[in-house]
Formats: structure tokens, sequence, C-alpha cells
């Protein structure tokens, strides 16, 4: 196999990041021409596609965004190397994870923890809408995506959606709310709660349980974000419906208590990838491949 022309890949590399072979010859001070034919002979050498034109617009293909994983390392890599000559010469390798803006920070710390820090790893985390987030999957954007939404399926995505852990989900608030062993439907009527959203599966089967024990309740708050229902309980604003893993400091430390775990409600994560001819090989490391 012929050996890699870094020229070519520079030439690459400054197309894929300008987004238009027009806007990146000026900045070679190439013409457009001669840029596309130089372009041609990198993906010839590769044997794969790196672009598909999108209008005016070169949209990259996921062998694209692959050889832009690895020329965004050369060069940064080369880049340290000049500067310090102090870099091993191993490359650093980028992971993309979007996470759903409501999903618990300790749930993601946890998947993450055996990347951080690692000195060849850069992660890149992103958060947002589910949406949003699964837009990024299909863009090539993002090479995972962390939530707690089972995703809808169809011929048109190719997801692979692997279970990653599933959390009981509690009634937790401050000692002085808990008091000393008080019955769940006791609590459940007499304290004020602060709850996920009407469109979370956790308030669905919250609300069977409030069904099934025939109460009515007092709602402190509707909360949309685990990071916010954490703070609401820390301030002693009412009983919060949470996973404890959302507050497993303050449980640890004993600011918090878990009063009663509620029978049959948890809290599933899942890791929502692309079926990918070239799944990022750290994706391996922290996720099981799906059984067959």
């Amino acid at each position: 196999m012929a050996a890699l022309n870094l020229h070519h890949l520079r030439l690459f590399h400054a197309v894929a990041h300008e987004g238009s072979l027009t806007g990146a010859a000026r900045q070679l001070n190439l013409s457009p021409s001669a840029l596309s034919a130089q372009l041609r002979t990198l993906e010839q050498s590769l044997g794969q596609d790196l672009f598909e034109r999108q209008g005016r617009s070169l949209i990259l293909t996921e062998a694209g965004r692959l050889a832009l994983d690895h020329a965004d390392a050369i060069f940064r890599t080369a880049a340290d190397l000049t500067a310090t000559l102090r870099e091993t010469g191993r490359p650093r390798r980028a992971l993309r994870v979007g996470a759903l803006a409501t999903l618990s920070r300790n749930f993601q710390m946890r998947f993450l923890r055996r990347l951080l820090g690692r000195p060849d790893v850069e992660v890149v985390l992103r958060s947002g809408l589910q949406g949003d987030l699964l837009r990024g999957l299909e863009t090539l954007t993002l090479d995972v995506v962390l939530t707690n939404i089972q995703p809808a399926r169809d011929a048109g995505r190719r997801y692979l959606i692997q279970h990653l852990d599933e959390q009981p989900v509690g009634l937790i608030g401050t000692p002085r709310r808990i008091g000393a062993g008080a019955p769940l439907a006791t609590l459940l009527a007499r304290e004020p709660l602060i709850l996920p959203t009407a469109e979370t599966a956790i308030r669905a089967a919250f609300d069977t349980l409030l069904a099934r024990l025939g109460l009515t309740v007092t709602i402190a708050a509707e909360v949309d974000d685990m990071a916010m229902i954490r703070l609401l309980a820390r301030e002693d604003a009412g009983l919060a419906v949470i996973p404890p893993i959302v507050v497993q400091d303050e449980l640890a430390s004993g600011q918090l208590l878990e009063a009663h775990s509620l029978e049959g409600i948890h809290e599933l994560f899942l890791a929502v990838t692309l079926d990918r001819r070239f799944p990022n090989p750290l994706l391996a490391e922290l996720i099981a491949p799906p059984a067959a």
C-alpha cells in the first residue's frame, strides 16, 4: 500500500474545516480545480469517498469524518511536537458524546470515568434535546448519545440502542422533612413533592402509583432537569421523586435521606449509536458489544 501523502491530507483537512472547496482554495492560495484534483487523488489512495456534495457545500461522509479525526490528531501532534518537544508521539483520539440535558450528571461521569484524564483521549461532551442529539449522530458529529428516553426505531434509522444501567427511583428529602420512619402513603399525603415533568417515564409511573394508592398530593415543583430537582431537595423545598444516583453525594454525607424506594419505578440509562462501518474505537472501551 502506498504511503499516505501528508500534503494531500493537509489539503483535505483545510477543506473539511472550511466546508467548501472555494473557501479552502482561497485560504490555500490554490485554484479550486487544482485543489479538487488533489482531493480526488487522496480519495483514490484511500479507496473511499471523503465528501458528498449538497448544493454548494461539501459534507463529510462517514469515511471522511474518520479521516478528519485522524488528520486533526496528526496535525495537532505535529504542532505540539514542534512547540514543546515533549509529546510522546501518540495521537490523541476524540470521543464525541451527546447527553440529554436532563440526564443525571453523576451517571454521565460514571460512564466516562475510564477515559477521563487519559493523555491519549479527548472527550467532547455536548448536552441538548433528544432530537438535536440524534441529528448529531446522523450527521456524524456525535459518536454516542446518552439518554433515558427510548428513541423510535424505523427502517430509515440505523440506531443501535444499548441498555447501560437501570436505577431505582426513591422518595428523597432532608432528615427534617422525612422524620422517623413514616409510611410511604403518609409522607406522600403530608409533604409537598418535587416531581419530574409529565412527559417523563418516571412521572408516568409515579402517577400510576398515586392512582393505585388513591392519593392526592401537593406538588411543590415540576422540573425537567434532574440537577434542579437535586438542588430543590437540598433546599428542603419538598420530597423529591428521583433516582438515588442523582444525589449520591448528599446521601453519602447524610444531607439527604431516602425515605422509600418506589417499587416498580426505574430510570433506564441508554447509549444510542449508529450502525456505522467505522465506529469510534473508544466506544468499545465503554459499551459492551450488543448480543448476537
